[in-house]
């Protein structure tokens, strides 16, 4: 089993959900976590989320800052086999993660590949249609 997790503080990973939700039709194992909405100290509801987790399953989170304390909650159990922290949480790295196949556990090379992919997505719009080359047919 591949159990996703997005996690951010207040209510993003919640936001991403239903996001990701409406566009893959709800596919997957998903998850969000949203720390500090309630006094429960985040590590205990990561220790939550992750209970029913065994050394077979894979685990994948995706969390809204590289050193945010969402994130090192998750850190503490990256010795885990099968366990994936991808900091700066975008829809695309998330929906190229999702898609890929269940019956084999990810491999670096694949999860660095999403990311990879991803950070193409962000793009400075402006610039970019600034930049886009000029149709030859609007000079005539």
């Amino acid at each position: 089993m591949r159990k996703i997790i997005i996690a951010s503080h207040d209510r993003m990973a919640e936001g991403v959900k239903d996001t990701l939700n409406y566009i893959t039709k709800g596919i997957g194992n998903v998850h969000a976590l949203s720390a500090y909405l309630t006094n429960t100290p985040v590590k205990e509801e990561v220790k939550g989320l992750l209970e029913d987790v065994g050394e077979e399953d894979e685990v994948v989170v995706f969390t809204d800052l590289l050193g945010g304390s969402v994130n090192q909650a998750f850190a503490a159990y990256l010795s885990r086999p099968h366990f994936h922290i991808i900091a700066g949480i975008n829809l695309p790295v998330i929906i190229a993660v999702l898609v890929q196949p269940e019956d084999e556990y990810l491999t670096a090379d694949q999860i660095l590949f999403a990311v990879n992919e991803a950070r193409q997505q962000l793009v400075y719009v402006n610039d970019f249609v600034a930049n886009m080359p000029k149709d030859d047919e609007d000079d005539e």
